[in-house]
């Protein structure tokens, strides 16, 4: 879709809320709506739009393929005030992405707009970001790919003696040479995570407080997620869900492997793992809820005997989600939740995920990414859905 039918679709929206404007600041938003990420200023009235770049002028130009005259340079919001909301009798709201912003910043965007205040308009920019678009799957493809190619490069490297962090590097390396940007976004502040988690043997279990999945322990207090110097060991389950992001879309996979060997029993309940997800994403439909979703693979984890694994861990409360939506951000809407209220559409793209962690027993994990089609679910990920053995 061009990027000026995307603005478009935001004036539908700010006018239905009787909206002056609005004034993006945030980077994936502004790429979504303008195609570049260099700092700028996107404002959006019901009848008009401007794209005030701050910094890196020449690569916004190349990037956009907005009209040229929706193109400037300037950086002095009093001034980008003055210029979008000229007449101060129009006194409605405007809206921006206060889930992001910082006290400072509201203060300071609040001081230049007034006598507008400002309102949170960021939920209407998330529930348009949800229906993606041919061009947005082809580069969910594209990452796929690319995290793919970090499940090849463990099927080279994987053995005992190398150490999680060894690991992590190899398959970071392996994305990186497939077009893996290096970074992965989060739409929340102060989020603290290294590439990616990777956990192994007796850190399966060790689950940091900083997001609601196997988490790995991280190198130190600092950075408490992703790998750590634990040395593998034969036998060893490990569990990498290292995301990749290629013309800023993400992949989110997780793959659980074995060190040489199976523990007994690993393979067995892997594919019951594997079955849970089955029915979910064979019933997965637009019109269902988020919450019938969640239900859906809770009941077939009951119905396997594994209601007490089903997305437990062993230092805090069960997880209350089986997935979410996968983006310009790693994590969107919609959650799928336990009771969640959100309905599914065409052309939402989401990772679901799920683990299983027996009381004293296996940890096991498997999240693929997925495209909701009006026919059915596609699985876009392409590594193999199994217990890798890695020989």
């Amino acid at each position: 879709m061009p990027h000026a039918a995307r603005i478009a679709l935001l004036q539908e929206a700010i006018q239905a809320r009787g909206l002056a404007g609005a004034l993006l600041f945030y980077s994936r938003d502004i790429l979504y709506y303008t195609g570049t990420a260099q700092p700028s200023y996107l404002v959006v009235r019901p009848d008009d739009y401007m794209l005030f770049i701050r910094r890196g002028f020449a690569f916004a130009q190349e990037d956009c393929d907005l009209p040229p005259d929706r193109l400037t340079v300037e950086n002095h919001l009093a001034v980008i005030a003055r210029r979008m909301f000229p007449d101060q009798r129009q006194q409605g709201p405007i809206g921006t992405e206060l889930d992001l912003l910082t006290v400072a910043h509201y203060r300071h965007f609040q001081k230049a707009l007034d006598p507008h205040p400002l309102v949170d308009i960021s939920d209407a920019i998330l529930d348009q970001r949800t229906i993606k678009d041919s061009g947005e799957i082809a580069n969910f493809r594209k990452a796929c790919t690319a995290v793919h190619a970090g499940h090849l490069r463990i099927l080279e490297r994987l053995r005992p003696g190398m150490s999680e962090l060894a690991l992590s590097a190899e398959i970071e390396y392996a994305q990186r040479l497939a077009g893996h940007e290096g970074a992965f976004f989060m739409r929340q502040p102060d989020f603290v995570m290294s590439r990616g988690p990777l956990a192994s043997g007796p850190n399966l279990r060790r689950t940091s407080g900083t997001i609601y999945t196997i988490t790995g322990t991280g190198l130190s207090s600092a950075v408490p997620a992703g790998p750590s110097r634990r040395i593998l060991q034969s036998r060893d389950l490990v569990v990498v869900d290292i995301p990749t992001c290629v013309e800023g879309y993400h992949a989110d996979q997780s793959r659980t492997y074995a060190v040489g060997h199976a523990p007994p029993g690993a393979k067995a309940l892997f594919a019951r793992l594997k079955e849970i997800a089955d029915h979910l994403i064979d019933r997965l439909a637009p019109g269902m809820s988020t919450g019938e979703a969640f239900a859906l693979a809770e009941q077939r984890a009951a119905a396997l005997g594994l209601a007490d694994a089903f997305l437990a861990f062993e230092s805090q409360p069960s997880a209350h989600f089986i997935g979410h939506g996968v983006g310009l951000e790693v994590n969107e809407p919609p959650l799928l939740a336990r009771n969640g209220k959100a309905i599914l559409a065409p052309h939402m793209v989401l990772a679901i995920e799920m683990h299983l962690m027996e009381p004293d027993g296996l940890t096991l994990k498997l999240e693929d990414t997925v495209h909701l089609t009006d026919n059915g679910v596609e699985i876009l990920t392409v590594s193999p859905r199994e217990l890798t053995v890695v020989d």
